[in-house]
């Protein structure tokens, strides 16, 4: 299933802001700033990506349910999407 790109804006929007987040835990490791600082800050970028997986598969199955209706969703593969995120 392909989404539009105004489907996932704000996954988009997310995924950048991750980016920039893991740019900046990246200068942090070059400046040689505290380990216990960057991991804090690794942390969190690797939080955000993970909601921005999960907002994107929900994002999907939602786009499933209004385009199919419930029998549009394969059950298996949704669940093998939200266990490559664990």
């Amino acid at each position: 299933m392909r989404l539009e790109p105004a489907d996932v804006k704000a996954v988009i929007t997310r995924m950048k802001r991750a980016h920039g987040h893991l740019a900046t835990v990246i200068r942090m490791m070059e400046d040689g700033a505290e380990c216990e600082d960057v991991l804090i800050q690794l942390a969190a970028v690797n939080k955000a990506l993970s909601r921005s997986g999960y907002a994107l598969v929900a994002t999907g199955l939602q786009h499933c349910l209004t385009t199919g209706g419930p029998d549009s969703v394969d059950t298996k593969k949704m669940e093998k999407l939200f266990l490559s995120l664990a």
